[in-house]
C-alpha cells in the first residue's frame, strides 16, 4: 500500500515536471507573487528585471498563495474575510470570490487547476475546492491545520496538523485522506521530496527541521542549525516565540535545502547528501517563506520586519536584489508569466 502510494506520487510528479519544463522553453522569465500579510493585495516580482512590476488586489490580510504552473490563475486566502479568491494574473483581476467556513490559511492547488485544498484553522478541518464550480465539495477533519502543499499532483496534496504533530496525505479521487505521517513535533512550514519519500518539516522551537522518512511515518533524523545569536528568538510583531524557523525550501536538483532562520536573519544552506551546512546567506530582517525558481536560477525569500523580499543567486551564493513588496510579506509562489504560458500552449 505504502509503496504503491509514493509510485503513484513519483508518476503524477514527473508528469508535473514535463508541463513546467514545457512551458519555461525558450525562456528564463518567471514571475514571483508575494502575498502581504497586511494588506489586501499580492505584490508581483519579475525574476528577470528583478524589479516589482505590480500588485493585484486581493482579500485582506492574506495568508495563503498558490498558483497554477501555467501561470494564470491565483489563489489566496483572506484571513479577515474569510474567502478563497481566484485571480486572473494576466488582467489582475478577481474571478471570483469563494466565502469559507472559517480562518484559512496557506493553500494548495493542483497542477490541473482543479482542486485547491484551504486548511481552516479555527474549524478544525480542511476543506476541498472545486474551482470549476467555485464550491466546497468535502471538508476532513484535522486539528489546528496550518499549511497546505501540493508537490506536482493531481491526485495528492498533503497539509499539516499542528495540534496532532502529523503531516497528512489527501488522496482527492477517494476525497479521504491516504496516510498519517507524525513528524516529532508541532509542524510549521515543511517541503516533500519529489518522489513523496521523504518530508522535511521545521518544527516549534527548533532553529532547524525534522527529516520524516513517510514510507515508515518515523523521524530518521533531527537537524539543528547553528546560531550566531542563540536562545529564545527575539520578539517579532508577526511571528509567534516558538518559532526559529518558518521557511525551507528543496533547490529543484533535491540536492541542498535552504532553511530560513529568525535568529540570525539568513538562510542556511544544507547539503543533504554529506548531512551538513556548508553555507550561508544574509538576508532582510524576519525571513519568512521561501521558493526557488523552477530553473533553479534564484531562491527568494520574503521578509516580514523589512516588507521586502531577498533574491539570492543559488550558482553565486550572494543576494543579487532587495525588492520593497507591501506590508508584512509572508506566503509566495513562482509560475511562467501567463503570456509567456499562452504562446507555448498556442505553438507561438
Amino acid at each position: 500500500m505504502r509503496s504503491a502510494l509514493i509510485l503513484a506520487l513519483a508518476v503524477f510528479v514527473a508528469c508535473a515536471l514535463a508541463f513546467t519544463l514545457s512551458t519555461s522553453a525558450g525562456g528564463d522569465s518567471w514571475l514571483l507573487y508575494v502575498g502581504n500579510s497586511q494588506a489586501n493585495s499580492v505584490s508581483v516580482v519579475d525574476l528577470n528585471s528583478l524589479k516589482d512590476v505590480g500588485e493585484i488586489t486581493v482579500g485582506q490580510h492574506v495568508h495563503g498563495v498558490a498558483v497554477t504552473p501555467d501561470g494564470r490563475t491565483l489563489f489566496t486566502t483572506s484571513e479577515i474575510d474569510r474567502t478563497l479568491t481566484i485571480s486572473d494574473t494576466g488582467k489582475k483581476e478577481i474571478i471570483a470570490t469563494i466565502k469559507l467556513p472559517g480562518k484559512p490559511n496557506q493553500c494548495a492547488v493542483t497542477p490541473d487547476g482543479h482542486y485547491v485544498a484551504v486548511p481552516i484553522r479555527d474549524g478544525d478541518n480542511v476543506v476541498i475546492i472545486d474551482v470549476a464550480h467555485q464550491k466546497i465539495v468535502k471538508a476532513l477533519p484535522v486539528k489546528e491545520p496550518h499549511n497546505a502543499v501540493s508537490i506536482g499532483s493531481n491526485r495528492f496534496i498533503y497539509v499539516s496538523s499542528m495540534g496532532g504533530h502529523e503531516i497528512d496525505v489527501i488522496d482527492l479521487e477517494k476525497m479521504d485522506y491516504a496516510a498519517h505521517i507524525p513528524v516529532g513535533g508541532r509542524p510549521r512550514p515543511f517541503v516533500v521530496s519529489k518522489d513523496g519519500s521523504t518530508i522535511y518539516v521545521a518544527v516549534s522551537d527548533l532553529h532547524g527541521f525534522n527529516v520524516v522518512d513517510t514510507a515508515s511515518k518515523t523521524v530518521t533524523q533531527r537537524v539543528e542549525m547553528p546560531a550566531e545569536h542563540p536562545g529564545p528568538a527575539r520578539p517579532r510583531e508577526f511571528e509567534t516565540p516558538d518559532t526559529m524557523t518558518h521557511g525551507l525550501a528543496l533547490t529543484p536538483d533535491e540536492r541542498e535545502l535552504w532553511v530560513t532562520s529568525l535568529l540570525d536573519d539568513c538562510i542556511y544552506i544544507y547539503d543533504l547528501k554529506a548531512k551538513k551546512f556548508v553555507g550561508k546567506l544574509k538576508t532582510g530582517d524576519g525571513p519568512n517563506w521561501i521558493v526557488f525558481s523552477p530553473d533553479g536560477k534564484y531562491g527568494c525569500v520574503s521578509n516580514t520586519d523589512s516588507d521586502d523580499v531577498s533574491l539570492l543567486s543559488v550558482k553565486d551564493r550572494r543576494e543579487v536584489a532587495r525588492v520593497k513588496v507591501g506590508r508584512v510579506p509572508k506566503r509566495l509562489a513562482v509560475a511562467v508569466p501567463p503570456a509567456r504560458a499562452t504562446q507555448v500552449a498556442t505553438g507561438n
